[in-house]
């Protein structure tokens, strides 16, 4: 079985959050993460979007990549937030 990789604007959609670049880039200026606390752990996610998170890292699934990135951009780490 294939593992199909998700980008950064197929996870914000997962999430239940606005997808379009503008969109990250503003979710990503008013969110960020404490230092020590998971990505998945963050006191602004909903329950189910915790429990989705968590597995997406514990499970190193698809969205492994995705929530990584994620979390560079709310530990404000450089990175490229998405292409189009």
């Amino acid at each position: 079985m294939e593992m199909c990789n998700h980008d950064l604007k197929e996870l914000f959609l997962q999430l239940g959050l606005l997808s379009e670049k503008h969109e990250i880039e503003a979710f990503a200026s008013t969110h960020s993460l404490i230092a020590g606390v998971r990505l998945a752990d963050a006191p602004f996610w909903s329950v189910s979007q915790k429990q989705f998170l968590f597995e997406a890292l514990e499970h190193d699934s698809a969205w492994s990549n995705a929530t990584d990135h994620l979390a560079n951009l709310l530990n404000r780490i450089p990175a490229p937030v998405i292409d189009n």
